[in-house]
Order: structure tokens, then sequence, then C-alpha cells
């Protein structure tokens, strides 16, 4: 019984019953148009364009970093076990430094 429990068994059956819902359900969808632009990439309702802009995300960085050493840091401490004190304050004094460099810049 504890091997139908099993991570990968669970996903073997939740992926087969999910292709079964969609072989089943997709006979109540409706029928696509037959179209050329059928197949093509879709994107806000516009054609793709040659000149399209690429967003420049290194104003993003920062927060995104921010977000997660210390996401990782709490989750770490939080985790750690009662004997483990001065790595978690060792821990902690390494996200500090990254936070520090981060806000220097």
């Amino acid at each position: 019984m504890s091997i139908l429990l099993s991570p990968p068994v669970i996903f073997v059956i939740f992926l087969l019953t999910g292709a079964g819902l969609t072989k089943y359900l997709s006979a109540f969808s409706a029928p696509g148009d037959k179209s050329e632009r059928k197949l093509e990439p879709y994107a806000c309702g516009q054609r793709q364009v040659e000149h399209s802009f690429i967003p420049d995300y290194s104003q993003f960085f920062p927060y995104a970093f921010f977000f997660t050493i210390m996401h990782v840091l709490v989750l770490v401490v939080a985790t750690a076990p009662k004997g483990a004190l001065p790595l978690s304050l060792l821990y902690v004094a390494g996200g500090i430094l990254a936070l520090f460099i981060i806000f220097r810049r």
C-alpha cells in the first residue's frame, strides 16, 4: 500500500487522470475555425512584429535578489535545529552582508 502513496506513483496517476480528462472533455469543446494564422504565436492580439520591445530588468534585479535572500534566510533559520544556533547566526551575518552589497551599489 505504501508504494501507491509514493510521489512518482501519485504523479503518474495524476498525469494519466489529467490526460484522460483532457481527452474526454475535448469532445465537448467548440471546434476552432481553420485559418492560415491558427498556429501562429499570439501576443496581446497582435501579429509578431520585427521591431519588438525587449524589457530591461536591471532595475528589477535588486528587488528580486533582496526577496530571494530574505526568503531563503528566514526559511533556513526557521528550520534550523536547536543546536545549530552559531551556524544560524553565521548565516544571518552572511545575509546581512549580501543585503549591504545590494544597497551599496
